[in-house]
């Protein structure tokens, strides 16, 4: 059964060239050009996933997402043409499962799709984890072997894996973790990243988990 994608986009022609590489690739799509009755196509339809760009006529794309939140979790892919927004988008918590901002390639688009569908559609059995979090005990484990990680580096690897493939930036990892709100250097974030990597190689080197976002932060993938 093929799957639809909702294409958001006031411009024709890039969600033309969406709409055939997506339908290339065994997709149907649907396309709206305005933002203002995207939410309840949305709630007619359930679209497998949307790509919404962030600025539209009618209602922008921020708006979207988190009106759609409230009642679907459809896999959200947001695009923006500029590269600082995505600093922003993270730092809203809007619940977007990517990022992609122009220009940007078909196939690009095509393999975010195919990515946010697979993590999507996998149920998640516990048997199947290779990592276990107890937030009780502050522990984790990895293939079944225990990391003896500090406090710090437990909290990151607990938010990260929360939501495997979104991508958090440094701030934001900050605010979750330093909640007393002490000054603390963004760089912090990327020595706590650093160890936490290392402890994790010494039990399973072949699996990378923690992965860099340039210029934007890190996300949680299972490779």
């Amino acid at each position: 059964m093929k799957q639809t994608i909702l294409i958001v986009e006031d411009e024709r022609k890039l969600a033309e060239l969406h709409r055939d590489y997506l339908r290339q690739d065994g997709h149907e799509t649907c396309w709206l050009d305005e933002g203002a009755g995207v939410v309840a196509w949305v709630r007619k339809n359930a679209p497998a996933l949307i790509l919404l760009d962030l600025m539209l006529p009618g209602k922008d794309g921020l708006e979207i997402c988190k009106e759609i939140r409230r009642f679907s979790n459809v896999p959200i892919i947001m695009v923006t043409a500029r590269v600082e927004e995505i600093d922003r988008l993270l730092g809203l918590n809007l619940g977007a499962d990517d990022y992609i901002c122009k220009p940007f390639s078909p196939r690009e688009v095509v393999a975010r799709v195919k990515a946010v569908l697979r993590r999507s559609a996998r149920p998640i059995e516990k048997e199947d984890l290779l990592l276990r979090i107890d937030n009780e005990c502050y522990q984790a484990t990895l293939k079944g072997r225990k990391l003896d990680l500090t406090a710090v580096e437990f909290q990151l690897i607990s938010i990260l894996s929360t939501r495997p493939g979104q991508i958090f930036s440094r701030d934001q990892l900050m605010d979750r973790i330093y909640t007393d709100h002490r000054i603390v250097c963004d760089r912090t974030i990327d020595s706590h990243i650093k160890k936490l990597r290392k402890k994790i190689a010494a039990v399973a080197s072949e699996l990378e988990l923690i992965h860099s976002v340039y210029g934007v932060g890190y996300k949680y993938e299972e490779v």
